[in-house]
């Protein structure tokens, strides 16, 4: 995502959802009831200090309600995008009775965005996670990991060093390898786009003019609409224009590289299938039909970790959020009851 506007087999669960009176209950009694948390007199937000081999930055989070069994951080995509297009889940998460903290990582929109480029590493925005998760007092009693795009990496990376300190995982639109996401690209992808817009999208990529207005007017029109929302353009909704609006490219290109149809950054031979059966916490993995992601990996990642269930979204894209929402929310907020209620 960005500036558009951007094996070994476990226990699988295949989760097909519907709405329910379930996802909308068990909310604590006092999950609105700020009095007793240090973040009270700013509404939830939070600037955290992160260290770094390059100084001592901030990063922005927002706290939003009180539950001291199921905490959940918002990891978001880009690389350099923000929290704002997550901004759905304030929608959903509170009436099911979940905490949950948005998170800006270092360099995105809202937390300190120093001129670093060598802090631009996957090793390091993993340690940041965890000094984030210490700032905010979660533990293996609590803390649930969502990740989305990018931020799903981000996630398995964690869950592999840190698992010690994890209640739940989600991996969201991520696969857990990037060769096998420009494969499926090549493959799938690209074969049923226009020939010509492809051939004139390539040309663009190859000569280097990424930022030609026509670039992404090609893309908008034959792919992000296809792959990564499924509304009119005119139609998306307003956290998602912002926050692709704020996506910083001295992230986002380093990482995952100038191209919208694959990735050729420092990310580019990530691959963390071999390892994906040490992940021991339960697991749910979220894909969609029409994702730029294949939804078949991702299928086969919730057979991969130890206790893995995976979600479907039949109708929806990169953002699922948005576009399956229902079914998006109602399988996200049924796995943290399953695991509360000890049923996972």
């Amino acid at each position: 995502m960005r500036r558009a506007v951007l094996f070994v087999a476990g226990v699988l669960t295949l989760q097909a959802c519907t709405p329910t009176q379930e996802t909308r209950q068990q909310v604590p009694e006092d999950y609105l009831d700020y009095s007793a948390r240090e973040d009270r007199l700013s509404g939830g937000v939070r600037l955290i200090p992160v260290s770094t081999p390059k100084g001592t930055y901030r990063v922005w989070t927002k706290r939003v309600g009180n539950n001291p069994s199921a905490r959940m951080l918002l990891l978001h995509g880009g690389p350099g995008a923000t929290h704002e297009y997550l901004e759905s889940f304030d929608s959903f998460l509170p009436a099911a009775g979940i905490e949950y903290y948005h998170y800006d990582q270092l360099g995105s929109h809202y937390s300190d965005q120093p001129d670093e480029p060598e802090l631009w590493e996957l090793p390091r925005f993993v340690e940041e996670v965890e000094q984030v998760r210490r700032a905010l007092g979660l533990d293996r009693s609590n803390f649930y990991l969502y990740g989305h795009s990018w931020g799903g990496i981000l996630a398995i990376e964690y869950a592999l060093k840190y698992p010690q300190h994890l209640k739940g995982l989600i991996i969201s639109n991520m696969m857990a390898s990037i060769p096998a996401y420009n494969e499926y690209a090549e493959r799938v992808l690209m074969p049923a786009m226009d020939s010509a817009a492809l051939a004139e999208i390539k040309q663009l990529e190859a000569d280097g003019a990424v930022e030609d207005p026509r670039y992404m007017e090609l893309l908008m029109e034959h792919h992000y609409v296809n792959h990564v929302l499924r509304m009119p353009a005119e139609e998306w909704p307003e956290p998602v224009v912002r926050g692709f609006s704020h996506i910083n490219p001295d992230i986002y290109v380093p990482m995952q590289g100038p191209s919208e149809l694959g990735a050729s950054g420092k990310l580019a031979n990530w691959d963390r299938t071999a390892d994906l059966q040490q992940i021991e916490v339960p697991t749910l993995v979220i894909g969609a039909r029409h994702d730029t992601m294949d939804p078949a990996h991702m299928e086969w990642m919730a057979t991969a970790v130890q206790k893995g269930r995976y979600l479907h979204c039949p109708d929806g894209s990169h953002l699922a959020p948005y576009d399956d929402q229902q079914v998006y929310f109602d399988g996200l907020i049924r796995f943290v009851q399953d695991v509360e209620a000890g049923r996972f």
